[in-house]
């Protein structure tokens, strides 16, 4: 028992890779492999029902990828392009997906224990809600920077920076984000193309074309040129 539980954090890291490949594959020229997805949580599912394994970070991570595959219907569109969070139909979301991360989500809850995936799961059911609201983005925020004291990473401070924007604004949110550098990643300046919009049209352009020279798949290209269109006609119309 006592080797199980030294191990079973090895293979929860090891499941979670699996599933975030299948939500944002790097291997082929997709961005989304359900397949991976759902070995992931078939995988998850075997360790919930074997009572040594059943344990509150397990149920957490299964709450986490119930509540992101909830959303994958709307996440790509008929010619397997990304769609925004922004601009899905949440008409598409799963909504008996999202009701079985509620439950994992509550039984991860017994005990004391706190994982990453209990913060992640947190930040993705605030997710499964689409209404726009400040409470919404003020808990997101709070969870996030719990995940950033757990476990930090340049990613989570730089997804961090989204929620930041909606609570106390871009420029608090620009300021953060460009103390990161993370200056070899594409997200990053699609962030800050995104945060700089219609604040400072050009230097979002700038940002979005870096973005553009550093981007692998068609489908992260398709989206930053078609935010460079849109710039390109704000920028023309303000002469």
């Amino acid at each position: 028992m006592l080797a199980i539980k030294d191990r079973i954090d090895t293979v929860l890291k090891t499941i979670y890779l699996l599933f975030s490949e299948g939500y944002y594959s790097t291997s082929q020229n997709t961005t989304l492999r359900k397949d991976l997805c759902a070995e992931a949580m078939r995988l998850t599912y075997l360790l919930i029902q074997n009572s040594a394994t059943n344990l509150p970070s397990t149920n957490a991570l299964m709450a986490l990828m119930c509540f992101h595959s909830s959303r994958f219907e709307a996440r790509t569109s008929e010619n397997g392009e990304i769609i925004l969070y922004e601009d899905q139909n949440e008409t598409l979301w799963n909504q008996e997906l999202i009701d079985r991360g509620a439950y994992f989500l509550g039984k991860s809850s017994i005990g004391d224990t706190l994982s990453k995936y209990h913060i992640e799961a947190g930040i993705a059911y605030w997710h499964t809600l689409k209404s726009d609201t400040s409470e919404k983005w003020k808990n997101i925020l709070e969870l996030y920077n719990h995940l950033i004291i757990l476990e930090y990473s340049p990613i989570v401070a730089l997804n961090r920076t989204f929620a930041l924007s909606k609570v106390m604004g871009k420029q608090e949110a620009i300021i953060q984000a460009e103390k990161l550098n993370l200056t070899d990643n594409h997200f990053y300046y699609s962030s800050l193309g995104n945060l700089y919009s219609d604040i400072d049209n050009q230097k979002a352009k700038n940002h979005f074309e870096m973005a553009l020279k550093l981007a692998k798949t068609v489908s992260d290209k398709n989206i930053i040129n078609k935010n460079i269109l849109e710039l390109h006609s704000k920028i023309e119309n303000q002469k």
